[in-house]
């Protein structure tokens, strides 16, 4: 089996001036560092505002985006709690695999072991996307490091996704001519390809990210209702209300059948969902985490 791992040395300097520039937009990360595991090193970000309470949250970025995705979500989150950030591996990020992963208990077992390196016990766990099934492995593999589980637009995790993704999946992520790409990520994201074709210090680093890197991820598959009901913590899922990933109705009565769970489908969003309405969210998910807290 292939590891995640950049095309060229040439390829890997573009990514990564483009990441150092996606990062420098947002808050400097009061700790920066790279957590050995028996899949490789992940980096990780840890941020401390003021007296935020005790267990922190834990992002899982969705495909090829890498810990810059949350640049317009983490100003709203800093406020309510103590943030952590990682670059999955496998994936374009500054992460370096090292070791072969063939299922999703191997993501929950590198993310188990990343919160182990940092001295955390658990975390409420976000996950976006491709995010989202990771953290709903650790959920179901690894469940005393999840204190919640919040899900916004989880590809692969409740049902599966339409089959046009799949395939626009590949075309962003291969080295194909960058119009191509582009269509494909606008219709991932539901957004328009104007916007895609915006330069931004993300959209660069994605961008380089689909050219340059070759990424190893195992494939998730939707939850079996076994382990659906093995999800014993406080679960909240955002679902956008057109262009979703999540998987239609199907996805939507099993997100309900979660005993416990708070659904919401948020009107007039995309499945780029978090970084249309951050501010709202922000707070949807901070009342949401004080209410596991209390």
């Amino acid at each position: 089996m292939s590891l995640g791992a950049f095309r060229s040395a040439k390829g890997r300097a573009t990514y990564v001036a483009a990441y150092e520039r996606a990062l420098a937009e947002m808050p400097a990360p009061s700790r920066t560092i790279d957590v050995p595991t028996g899949f490789g090193d992940v980096r990780a970000y840890e941020w401390v505002s003021g007296e935020a309470p005790g267990t922190p949250v834990l992002l899982l970025p969705g495909r090829g985006s890498g810990v810059p995705m949350w640049k317009e979500n983490l100003p709203e989150l800093l406020p309510h709690r103590r943030v952590i950030a990682v670059d999955a591996l496998g994936d374009a990020g500054l992460s370096t695999q090292t070791a072969p992963m063939s299922s999703m208990t191997d993501q929950a077992t590198w993310i188990d072991e990343v919160l182990g390196g940092m001295g955390e016990e658990c975390a409420h766990v976000v996950g976006h996307s491709f995010g989202g099934a990771t953290a709903a492995a650790l959920a179901v593999e690894r469940p005393r490091r999840v204190a919640s589980l919040a899900l916004l637009e989880p590809a692969f995790t409740l049902a599966l996704p339409p089959v046009s993704t799949f395939l626009l999946t590949v075309i962003a992520s291969l080295p194909l001519p960058q119009a191509l790409r582009d269509h494909a990520l606008a219709r991932i994201g539901g957004i328009d390809v104007a916007e895609v074709r915006t330069r931004s210090a993300i959209s660069e680093m994605i961008a380089s990210g689909s050219a340059e890197f070759r990424a190893a991820l195992p494939t998730p598959k939707p939850l079996t209702d076994a382990q659906v009901n093995r999800l014993s913590m406080p679960v909240y899922i955002a679902i956008a209300s057109r262009s979703s990933l999540v998987g239609g109705e199907r996805a939507l009565r099993r997100a309900r059948g979660i005993p416990g769970a708070h659904v919401e489908v948020w009107p007039d969003t995309t499945h780029s969902l978090p970084m249309q309405v951050h501010a709202a969210l922000a707070e949807r998910l901070a009342a949401f985490w004080s209410g596991v807290d209390a």
